[in-house]
């Protein structure tokens, strides 16, 4: 059915594999959050947190699981995982127009840059020379497309993104505004005198269908390419260093940082604001938690944390106190340990 007129409840079920409950003749039209949806918009319940709310749904129909299909006032899409059916369904009540193929008039082409007459460039862009934008690829207004960088067939460029030089992107990737890549990773020698800058001669390989986050930065390699394999989601305002691979279908979130040299497997989550120090690797399917500091090797998968948890201030402070006694408090067991087991010798 067309988009303007809306998606039956059996044509959804049918489409994406869900069992449909209810009157399955309803048309859909858009989607709303459970509490405001109203009769043509689809919502869904994937934590059992937002379960008061099912029972006073005015949604046309709601995405859940089975176990509460019976308490739902309102026809339901049942399935395993309601968020990800939710993310496909979703996708069919976005309305992004596509954008008209061709090179802006202020855009600026260097002679020898190869752009696809398919793809479309914006307002104000830069493409350097060596460059290349494959076909049916996006570039959104002001970018920057550094000398000897590629964008992938269909891909997208959100506003000011800048690829510095030596980038290349896969096929389908996804870049929010303001991000950099290929910018110089942070590589120093220390002299008598000062710092020594050293050349960073590498580059940075996105795979495809990785998506990555407003003002997020991608430093590329001192002497191999730093690289995101395919699939990788970064967030918003994240920071990774050069000679960094992160390996397919992982996500970091927001203001995480990957230091230099390090490796993060497949399939790992890593926490917004945790940290990995350089030259580390981390196994496929780890999971760090939120302000984690990893400061060795992981290399068995599994979900690792550090960092305090949040306490009323008064108790904070008591325990932050108490923490610098740790190390007397040890030394002073230590010695009672000994005493003790000399008095157990002296009385056996």
């Amino acid at each position: 059915m067309e988009r303007s007129t809306g998606y039956r409840i059996d044509e959804l079920a049918r489409r994406f594999g869900l069992e449909a409950r209810g009157d399955a003749t309803r048309v859909i039209r858009g989607v709303a959050p459970l509490r405001r949806a109203q009769g043509d918009q689809l919502a869904f319940l994937a934590h059992p947190r937002y379960a008061v709310d099912l029972a006073h749904t005015q949604a046309g129909v709601v995405v859940l699981r089975a176990e509460h299909a019976d308490a739902s006032p309102v026809p339901a899409l049942v399935t395993k995982d309601p968020y990800l059916a939710y993310a496909r369904l979703a996708a069919l009540f976005e309305n992004v127009p596509p954008p008209a193929p061709g090179v802006h008039p202020t855009a600026i082409v260097a002679a020898d840059a190869k752009v696809d007459p398919s793809a479309s460039v914006g307002p104000c862009c830069v493409i350097e020379p060596g460059a290349t934008v494959a076909a049916g690829a996006t570039l959104g207004p002001h970018c920057v497309i550094g000398a000897d960088c590629t964008v992938g067939a269909q891909s997208r460029l959100g506003a000011r993104v800048t690829l510095v030089v030596r980038v290349a992107l896969g096929k389908r990737v996804l870049i929010h505004a303001g991000a950099v890549l290929g910018a110089d990773g942070f590589g120093l020698a220390r002299d008598r005198d000062g710092w020594v800058k050293v050349p960073q001669l590498g580059g940075v390989r996105v795979g495809d269908d990785c998506e990555i986050g407003a003002n997020t930065t991608i430093d590329r390699g001192a002497l191999e390419d730093t690289v995101l394999e395919e699939d990788v989601r970064l967030d918003n305002q994240i920071q990774i260093a050069h000679n960094v691979r992160i390996g397919a279908h992982s996500a970091l979130a927001g203001c995480a940082a990957v230091a230099g040299s390090a490796t993060i497997g497949r399939d790992c989550l890593i926490g917004g604001g945790a940290g990995v120090l350089g030259h580390l690797d981390i196994a496929d399917g780890v999971t760090i938690t939120a302000m984690t500091l990893v400061t060795h090797s992981i290399r068995k998968a599994g979900v690792y944390s550090s960092g305090a948890p949040v306490e009323e201030n008064r108790a904070w402070r008591r325990n932050a106190a108490r923490m610098r006694q740790l190390d007397g408090m040890a030394r002073r067991i230590a010695a009672l340990e000994k005493q003790l087991q000399a008095l157990i010798k002296e009385r056996s």
